[in-house]
């Protein structure tokens, strides 16, 4: 089974190229993020012309998640993290897809840092940690997938220099120490386990040429459980779709489970 995350930037002015992903890569299952759009908005006639099922959770102007499942509809687990009622941020969205349980979810950015922002993420990710404990454990393969908003270390595989970023909420040590506390709980980063090394980013700026220069960062991240883990065959970046007409500033990034 092929599971990908693709933050599409505006499912509406990226459909093009989602659909032309879609029809190229295949993925048996596809969580997306940043929609931008409201829920009648939703472009399902498009998706299931494409032969694909769909569920979502929009919201006008910015934020949106959806699970999309090939040849099949997704069953929903949970709309929204819980702990918190008054969060009205669609952000997160869980689907049974086969005997996979996929978590899509779109992370607070969190800046301008220090600020209610930045205590809004940190909140946040506290949520899903504590939602994640009750995941990790289960027999049943999970996945959680989706852009994270965090680039987890200064290393090279994670970001082309940390020079001019020490004061993004995405670097922060607040930021990097809850991803590290949700692997902890028995999560693995599928691409940093394949890849080690490895420079494999799944962001660009549209700014300063950091496409052409590949100056990207890894935020958008697949973390497993352990019988999702015991299954993984591979990971990979789609780069492809990042350099072709007005795209996202993410590419899709996927594992293959065997």
């Amino acid at each position: 089974m092929k599971i990908a995350t693709f933050n599409v930037n505006g499912i509406t002015a990226r459909l093009p190229r989602l659909l032309e992903w879609l029809a190229e890569s295949a993925p048996d299952v596809a969580c997306l993020q940043e929609l931008k759009t409201s829920d009648e908005t939703f472009p399902l006639q498009a998706i299931e012309a494409a032969g694909y099922g769909a569920i979502w959770h929009g919201q006008k102007g910015f934020n949106g998640v959806a699970v999309l499942a090939r040849g099949a509809q997704p069953v929903e687990r949970r709309r929204g993290l819980p702990g918190d009622p008054d969060d009205t941020h669609s952000r997160y969205l869980e689907a049974q897809v086969g005997d996979v349980i996929v978590g899509a979810l779109y992370l607070p950015n969190g800046n301008p840092q220090p600020g209610p922002k930045f205590d809004y993420k940190l909140k946040w990710m506290q949520r899903l940690h504590e939602h994640a404990a009750t995941l990790v454990g289960l027999d049943a393969p999970v996945v959680l997938a989706g852009d994270y908003n965090v680039v987890p270390t200064d290393a090279v595989r994670d970001i082309y220099s940390p020079k001019g970023w020490q004061n993004d909420a995405l670097l922060q040590p607040e930021s990097r120490e809850a991803f590290a506390r949700l692997q902890a709980l028995g999560f693995t980063d599928a691409l940093a386990t394949l890849h080690g090394d490895a420079a494999m980013y799944t962001y660009w700026d549209y700014f300063r040429q950091r496409w052409e220069r590949n100056a990207g960062l890894r935020i958008d991240h697949l973390l497993l459980n352990a019988p999702a883990a015991a299954r993984l065959k591979a990971a990979e970046v789609d780069r492809f779709i990042r350099g072709r007409e007005k795209p996202s500033d993410h590419a899709p990034v996927w594992v293959e489970l065997g």
